[in-house]
């Protein structure tokens, strides 16, 4: 049996990391991008950037470390963030008087092809332009597992990098650019601010940022974005997800999904069982929850009770591919007749689809035996 297909990170019930749609260039001339790379150890950090130099904060249960402007090559503010395991999650490079991104001709026609993901007014103390306000523009890029983000104020013709992101995906929405407390350090880049508070720009988090942290920790353990896929401690960081407090009841419901699913990696599969029904108890009628419960239930030899979360997960979704073969190869063998019918279903679905050749080949022959 195998796990499901989600078209978002936060919905991606699969065991590897989902599939990102074709990708806007990524290219980038800037060096500041270029020296550290994400999953870093901070002790490898360290051997390369003295802490004499770093100015340390708290980053929830990790730890934010800041080489200065005035110490740093890019003479931009750099942070590097590591989690309470002691590996680099994200960085953020922040210029409050602006980069000119003249001597940058890669980094700029990148831009030129990317569609801004956000659009807004913003104003900068320290802009090194006339205007203290104008025109700034958000734009997203990456590759298969990270995603970097470029803040940039100006005309097109004559851009100015405000903050540059870089993270691995699970961590995607705590490095935006646009959140309210990166905004702040180009606004107040001293760290002084006044004591009335006018601008209410900037995303802020519903949802409490130790639950996000943690769940996206154990995003980055189990889908193995760091190296080893870590059933443990994705296990640890959702439980601690959950006890931290979501309010939004698809978060909450997907943290004791993938909890299960931590489990069921771990072979805990009473656990895995009784995670994957409370997520289904906070949101009933959920496919991909009904489908990776269906395959604990295969795994623990319950048949019957597989066999109903297959075909729940397919009645409410019919073109839920995974689950249409996972019901087939639950059907083989008392009817064939019917695992027939149900691969059929599943090669029609997934016709042309290259990450699914693999499985495609072993259902054709599937398909052969049992037609004769």
């Amino acid at each position: 049996m195998v796990c499901g297909l989600g078209l978002s990170l936060l919905l991606n019930a699969c065991e590897t990391p989902a599939q990102k749609p074709i990708l806007p260039p990524s290219k980038s001339d800037l060096v500041l991008l270029k020296p550290t790379t994400l999953c870093t150890s901070k002790s490898d950090f360290l051997k390369t950037h003295p802490a004499s130099t770093l100015k340390t904060h708290d980053w929830g249960t990790g730890q934010e470390l800041v080489l200065p402007a005035g110490q740093s090559p890019s003479h931009g503010d750099e942070s590097y963030f590591f989690d309470e395991d002691g590996m680099l999650v994200g960085t953020l490079f922040t210029f409050p008087s602006g980069l000119d991104l003249n001597p940058y001709p890669v980094l700029r026609q990148t831009l030129t092809l990317l569609k801004p993901t956000l659009e807004f007014y913003l104003n900068v103390a320290n802009l090194s332009t006339k205007t203290s306000m104008d025109s700034s523009a958000l734009y997203e890029t990456g590759d298969e597992k990270t995603t970097t983000q470029y803040l940039v104020i100006g005309a097109r013709e004559q851009p100015a990098l405000l903050q540059a992101s870089v993270t691995i995906d699970p961590y995607v929405r705590l490095f935006s650019p646009y959140r309210r407390e990166f905004l702040e350090r180009l606004r107040h880049p001293s760290g002084q601010k006044p004591g009335q508070q006018l601008d209410s720009q900037g995303a802020e988090d519903k949802e409490p940022f130790l639950s996000l942290q943690q769940f996206a920790r154990g995003q980055t353990a189990q889908l193995s974005y760091c190296g080893t896929q870590n059933y443990d401690t994705a296990a640890t960081a959702y439980q601690k997800a959950i006890a931290s407090g979501f309010t939004n009841k698809v978060w909450l419901a997907e943290a004791h999904h993938k909890l299960g699913l931590a489990w069921e990696g771990r072979g805990e599969l009473e656990q895995a069982k009784r995670e994957m029904l409370q997520s289904l108890t906070i949101r009933p009628n959920t496919p991909e929850i009904l489908n990776n419960l269906g395959t604990v239930y295969t795994k623990m030899g319950d048949k019957a009770n597989a066999l109903a979360s297959f075909e729940k997960a397919v009645t409410l979704r019919p073109n839920y591919a995974i689950a249409r073969y996972n019901l087939g190869e639950a059907y083989e063998p008392t009817d064939p007749k019917r695992a027939l019918s149900e691969y059929e279903t599943y090669l029609a679905l997934v016709d042309g689809i290259p990450d699914e050749a693999g499985r495609i080949a072993l259902v054709q022959q599937r398909v052969k035996a049992l037609k004769h």
